[in-house]
């Protein structure tokens, strides 16, 4: 099958997100399929342009005039899609939903092209709140428009139990792994009197680190002897580190409890540095705030990465795949400290080892979680 594989951003070789993509594709490939990234980004002379693989496909130019072109001309798209026998089109929300992208899906289902578009969080509204006028006036047009998007694909593929999300019947995925990309984590033997966590992010307000940082203020507040540092390891904005409409703010919880030796940020790490510091590290900390932007199921990328990996952690969403599993612990869904001394007590009662929690995600690789999306499509094809 030829896919056309379409996001409508670009990449950056620290985003977490760029590199799921990456390896969706690559699940798809290993399928046997043929397969072509679509994205847009700046060419280095600064025009705006949108790219199969590496080739651009529309210079829309420079200025006001070729950003609302790129949102707006979608024929030369469409062509390619129909001159080079594509049979599908998998696209990824970017909460981007308007008339002329609704044209450009009905004319693919006219001409027989399959498609679908994966909603990466649902519902997905909430996290606007707070965000500048130019990202709600963006949302509200989604919501206006979105509906009718939904209409024109086969499903919509999502991460949560939605059985319908904008009217659209729903392809039910878990967010995979790629093992060739994730080391086995080999832990140092660490003092019996101290405990490293470790939190992977581009920080945003549901993951909900402040929880854990009131934590540790909370454990030493009460008398707390372990030497507890929590690594923060990705991007960190002004608007977690201070106080805002979402979540305390990490330099106010550092400031008020005294825990700036605790607290270690090292900023955006990949490869052997990122390696490093999990392996000094004993456990993970996964997403502690998700029921701020209204969500209560997800499978989150995170979680499965850390199993991969082989550590033990904490999050407070439910998922199916990891909420019974013997290496995680489960947080409440609610704006209390994390209770350290209960993190404290697992680590010294776990005994798996790290192959050993890696076994138990072997069936979330890529390769099969995009099988599925085909396989549904191919087995309830709508008419076109």
């Amino acid at each position: 099958m030829r896919i056309l594989f379409l996001v409508y951003h670009g990449f950056s070789e620290f985003s977490g997100i760029s590199k799921k993509i990456h390896y969706q594709v690559k699940g798809l490939r290993e399928n046997g399929h043929e397969v072509h990234l679509c994205s847009y980004g700046f060419a280095e002379n600064g025009h705006r342009c949108r790219y199969i693989d590496d080739d651009v496909l529309a210079d829309y130019g420079t200025g006001v005039m070729a950003g609302l072109r790129q949102r707006t001309e979608y024929d030369r798209l469409f062509d390619y899609c129909q001159l080079n026998g594509i049979d599908f089109v998998y696209a990824r929300c970017f909460q981007n939903a308007n008339p002329w992208l609704i044209r450009f899906f009905r004319r693919l289902r006219k001409a027989g092209i399959h498609a679908v578009t994966e909603i990466p969080t649902y519902p997905y509204d909430q996290e606007f709140v707070g965000f500048g006028w130019k990202a709600r006036w963006g949302l509200a047009i989604d919501r206006l428009f979105r509906d009718k998007l939904a209409r024109q694909m086969d499903a919509m593929v999502t991460f949560s139990d939605a059985d319908i999300i904008f009217g659209q019947r729903t392809i039910r995925i878990s967010n995979g792994v790629d093992f060739d990309s994730i080391p086995l984590h080999s832990p140092q033997l660490a003092p019996s009197s101290s405990l490293n966590l470790i939190g992977v992010a581009e920080v945003h307000y549901w993951h909900g680190f402040d929880r854990l940082i009131a934590g540790i203020g909370e454990y030493y507040k009460k008398g707390g002897t372990k030497d507890v540092r929590f690594h923060i390891v990705g991007g960190v904005a002004d608007s977690e580190m201070h106080d805002s409409v979402h979540a305390k703010g990490f330099a106010e919880l550092i400031a008020k409890y005294g825990v700036s030796d605790h607290i270690v940020f090292h900023g955006q790490l990949f490869g052997q540095q990122l390696d490093d510091v999990f392996n000094q590290s004993q456990f993970a900390i996964g997403s502690l705030g998700r029921h701020r932007s209204g969500i209560s199921v997800i499978k989150t990328l995170k979680n499965r990465e850390y199993a991969t990996r082989g550590i033990p952690f904490i999050y407070s969403e439910n998922d199916s795949d990891f909420d019974h599993q013997p290496y995680v612990l489960k947080a409440p869904a609610d704006e209390s400290p994390v209770d350290i001394q209960q993190i404290i007590d697992f680590v010294e009662r776990f005994r798996m080892k790290p192959g050993e929690v890696r076994k138990t995600v072997e069936h979330l690789t890529w390769k099969i979680q995009m099988q599925q999306v085909i396989d549904e499509v191919m087995a309830h094809k709508n008419p076109v």
